[in-house]
């Protein structure tokens, strides 16, 4: 069976934009998904990189259109310029660390976060959204609360892990048994290819 690690932010719009379809993909072929959220900025700072308040106009400008693009092309409601972004990620890191080691069904969690930022306006660093998203995907709202320390340890180490697998921007995905790696919502189709043996 194949396994999956999948560097993720959860303030990051092309996170948000990949939906279910990781796990659509995963649930195909029978494989397995841990998910390792990370601060991207820092990934940015560690992999040469470009913060997104730091890069040119140009490419800026050019985002603007590339995202309402793929919402468009996806059928997904996004907010160019959420209310809430960017906002400390590790609120909601911990809380899908701390999610997965109880062993439940994380995607729909992940894909909560990401919704609320980017679609629902909503403070994904609160504590009381945290705890109504933890609630609203089949956790317990305690979480929230609970295993901070694990969860900033894992969160440090998430990063570090990324850095030393070659990842340099969010979403990644990357394949323990063969090491193929995937960057991008708009590379799932080829981490599917990848995963029929095509």
């Amino acid at each position: 069976m194949a396994h999956i690690d999948y560097y993720l932010a959860t303030i990051s719009p092309w996170c948000y934009l990949a939906g279910n379809r990781l796990e659509e993909i995963a649930q195909r072929h029978g494989a397995s998904v841990t998910y390792k959220p990370l601060d991207v900025l820092q990934l940015f700072d560690r992999t040469g990189g470009v913060r997104p308040a730091n890069r040119h106009p140009s490419r800026m400008e050019y985002r603007g259109y590339e995202l309402p693009r793929w919402a468009s092309h996806l059928q997904m409601p996004i907010n160019l310029k959420p209310a809430f972004w960017p906002v400390n990620m590790a609120p909601s890191s911990y809380a899908i660390i701390s999610a997965q080691e109880t062993g439940g069904d994380v995607g729909p969690l992940v894909q909560g976060f990401l919704r609320a930022c980017w679609a629902e306006e909503r403070d994904i660093s609160d504590d009381q959204v945290i705890r109504d998203i933890l609630g609203a995907a089949g956790f317990d709202p305690a979480l929230a609360d609970s295993g901070l320390f694990v969860g900033a340890e894992t969160y440090g180490r998430n990063l570090e892990q990324a850095v030393e697998a070659g990842v340099f921007g969010v979403p990644f995905y990357i394949v323990r048994e063969s090491g193929q790696r995937f960057w991008g919502q708009d590379r799932l189709d080829f981490l599917d290819r990848h995963l029929a043996g095509l």
